[in-house]
């Protein structure tokens, strides 16, 4: 059985969280023994982080855990409820299109994504999640 854990990191919204969670999550990966993780989960997560920041007006969160079967959750919750836009197609997050890039990009490198509404923290709003296998 792996060790689990679960880490959550409370943010304004302001851009500059971008860059604190990226970080964060990469000490969390580096201190937990699974730095091969690191490029693709800070890429994943600075897309859903931003995405929780540049479109909606409350705070957020990032959220990541290692569940008992070996993946890697990272999740962005946010005040809106309503669902995000579906991704672009693989030719538009290669291409110069602006919307739809960020979740295209999730879908491309994660082994899963979703969200789901979410009554977290006392506020309504979303996780948009993805999944990363330790393997």
């Amino acid at each position: 059985m792996t060790e689990t854990w679960d880490y959550t990191l409370y943010i304004p919204n302001d851009l500059r969280a971008v860059t604190i969670s990226r970080r964060t999550l990469s000490l969390i990966l580096t201190m937990h023994g699974l730095i091969g993780l690191v490029d693709t989960a800070e890429l994943l997560a600075a897309e859903l982080v931003s995405n929780a920041v540049r479109h909606t007006k409350g705070p957020a969160a990032l959220r990541v855990r290692l569940s008992p079967d070996g993946v890697v959750w990272i999740g962005a919750w946010d005040t809106d409820p309503v669902p995000p836009e579906p991704p672009g197609s693989l030719e538009t997050v290669a291409g110069l299109e602006e919307v739809g890039r960020g979740l295209g990009l999730v879908g491309a490198c994660a082994d899963s994504w979703g969200w789901q509404p979410s009554g977290r923290f006392g506020q309504r709003g979303k996780y948009v999640w993805c999944e990363l296998g330790v393997a």
